[in-house]
């Protein structure tokens, strides 16, 4: 059982792990071979040494970013679910918030990260709150249009077998929107992520976001690039999280059967 859940890592994940370490050998070489001054571009080999040699300090940022980033994206995407259901339902609704979600995406959240220092201070909302705002478009969009991307000869007959709202609900609009549920998922994670340092960029004295501005300004630029793998890894790892649980949960669906998931 243990070999065949490697076996089935390797071939998932093998081809993209074997381009990283591809992709860090030419970076290696053409470093070494042009002599490229490591305050300009540091090796990676230099970037792993400043990984364990301040392992305390980038584990101690990366987790104070982890926890906005959390925060943030289930803030953003339990309302998004639940304005989306509404919107679903409802055409005043739709017709009202829909223009205004849209307009709210238009705005450049830089623009909007020291509005949200002035009013929420420096502590760790002002991040969620950009995280949360940053995931909660495609997990709005997304989710209107699984919930009403259902088959109209299922949703006739559920409703001549008098299935009421609520059945219909949750066996049919629900299962139907789990895949656009999770697509949009795998994005407002990300984008969680983005959200959150954007925030530390503004106003913070902890994070990756903050320590990859304070090594920018002192000039240690393996450090900088350091905090950018753990943040790269973070949102990776976060990522495959939500495609794990997707798989699980919709085994069933169409789209899981054709890549061999079963």
């Amino acid at each position: 059982m243990l070999v065949r859940k490697v076996q089935n890592f390797l071939s998932e994940y093998g081809l993209f792990a074997i381009s990283i370490i591809v992709i860090l050998l030419i970076w290696e070489f053409a470093v070494r071979h042009f002599n490229t001054p490591h305050y300009i571009l540091p090796a990676p080999s230099k970037i792993f040494l400043r990984l364990a040699t301040s392992h305390s300090i980038l584990a101690y940022h990366a987790i104070v970013t982890l926890k906005e980033v959390l925060a943030g994206f289930v803030l953003g995407s339990l309302i998004a679910l639940l304005l989306a259901i509404g919107m679903s339902y409802s055409k005043v609704l739709d017709r009202l918030f829909y223009p205004v979600i849209v307009l709210a995406q238009t705005f450049p959240k830089e623009a909007l990260a020291p509005l949200f220092v002035v009013w929420l201070g420096f502590g760790i909302l002002p991040k969620v709150v950009m995280a949360a705002l940053i995931s909660f478009f495609p997990m709005t969009v997304n989710t209107v249009r699984g919930l009403r991307s259902i088959d109209p000869l299922a949703l006739d007959l559920m409703k001549s077998l008098s299935a009421n709202q609520r059945q219909i609900f949750f066996k049919l609009r629900l299962p139907c929107a789990l895949p656009y549920i999770f697509a949009a998922m795998k994005i407002s994670v990300t984008l969680s992520v983005v959200g959150a340092i954007i925030g530390e960029f503004i106003g913070a004295s902890k994070g990756l976001g903050h320590l990859i501005m304070v090594a920018n300004s002192e000039a240690q630029v393996d450090l900088l690039f350091a905090s950018l793998t753990i943040l790269g890894a973070l949102g990776v790892i976060l990522f495959l999280i939500i495609e794990r649980l997707e798989k699980f949960f919709l085994y069933w669906h169409e789209s899981m059967i054709e890549v061999g998931v079963r």
